[in-house]
């Protein structure tokens, strides 16, 4: 449900791009800071979308890969630019933007590591130049509500 929210949110950006947008379905619920986690998700795929490049066929998959230290494994996939292997810790640094030509603070990845870490998970990023990235984060699985609960 965030997520969808997230893609409507950012919906201009994607439009304007064309980029298409696919989310796997029945992702595991996560326990954490609603409006933080909207953050990180919100600032992952507004950064795919902004490096996506020439690519004609710009996409940007989100999903679930397994699991690490028991907490599901989400993911950000683009099929854009890409990042050099060795700026792949680099770009979660404050203010550290590769590029000084694009748009923004250069404090999104800084701020996205910052909330992930908040909640117990880590975030990490696999990258090619020219083959797109993907974005690895881990969070607290959350407790699925069983019936009518009591506020």
């Amino acid at each position: 449900e965030e997520l969808s929210e997230v893609v409507e949110f950012l919906h201009g950006r994607l439009h304007s791009g064309h980029i298409s947008v696919r989310v796997e379905e029945n992702l595991p619920v996560v326990f954490g800071d609603r409006q933080r986690i909207f953050e990180v998700l919100q600032n992952l795929i507004d950064n795919a979308a902004k490096f996506m490049g020439d690519q004609p066929n710009p996409r940007i998959d989100i999903g679930q890969n397994g699991e690490a230290d028991s907490r599901p494994v989400f993911f950000v996939r683009d099929n854009g630019m890409g990042i050099s292997p060795e700026y792949n810790n680099e770009i979660f640094g404050l203010f550290n933007k590769l590029n000084s030509q694009t748009e923004g603070t250069g404090i999104g990845l800084a701020l996205v590591k910052r909330i992930v870490e908040f909640h117990g998970g880590r975030i990490w990023v696999e990258s090619e130049v020219g083959k797109g990235s993907t974005f690895f984060f881990t969070l607290p699985p959350g407790k699925v509500p069983h019936g009518d609960r009591e506020s």
